[in-house]
């Protein structure tokens, strides 16, 4: 039997700060859910500008652990809620170690599972390895109330064992949060 399920994926402008990002996020969270959306996906690295333009130490201080601040804040909200969410940040490991991370958060308020952006890009405008190492939590299947997810992030898309291996292991949905749509000097073609 095939259920069906409403999905919020939510995309938005950074608002210049982590607190205006985090209401705006709530905001949208909220406003999905109100139109019946079970499982939630807010975009990559939400919190701050893409900071991967460049490489700068100070961007260091957008990190934090998971849990932490942030999370308990999305995990309050999906539990007040009722639905389940798919969060990214930059997650602070440990000193030195720092991860694009996704994390599914279930209906009850709890971190269900954590994943680490296995393909980190390096090219002009998307420094991202200068920022994070290489996920080490392998590719998963996460089973919510609302069906099995598999929570991958942006750079990902492009390798196709990452989809494979997740399907594998029972997604039945796979999300790819990204923080960039177009690049500035690519052509908008009208399909």
């Amino acid at each position: 039997m095939i259920k069906k399920i409403k999905i919020g994926l939510i995309q938005s402008k950074s608002l210049g700060t982590i607190q205006s990002n985090i209401d705006l996020a709530i905001k949208n969270i909220k406003k999905a859910a109100r139109k019946k959306a079970k499982i939630i996906c807010l975009p990559e690295l939400f919190l701050s500008n893409y900071f991967c333009q460049t490489e700068s130490h100070s961007n260091f201080k957008l990190a934090e652990k998971i849990p932490g601040t942030t999370s308990r804040i999305f995990c309050d909200l999906a539990k007040e809620l009722g639905v389940v969410l798919n969060i990214t940040m930059f997650e602070k490991k440990t000193s030195g170690f720092y991860h694009n991370t996704s994390i599914i958060i279930n209906e009850k308020g709890n971190i269900l599972s954590k994943y680490r952006k296995m393909h980190i890009p390096d090219d002009p405008g998307y420094y991202e390895k200068f920022y994070f190492s290489p996920g080490d939590l392998g590719f998963k299947s996460v089973k919510t109330k609302f069906g099995k997810i598999g929570p991958l992030i942006c750079w990902d898309q492009w390798f196709p064992e990452a989809a494979r291996l997740t399907a594998l292991k029972g997604a039945q949905i796979i999300f790819y949060p990204t923080a960039i749509g177009w690049h500035p000097k690519e052509k908008k073609e009208i399909w």
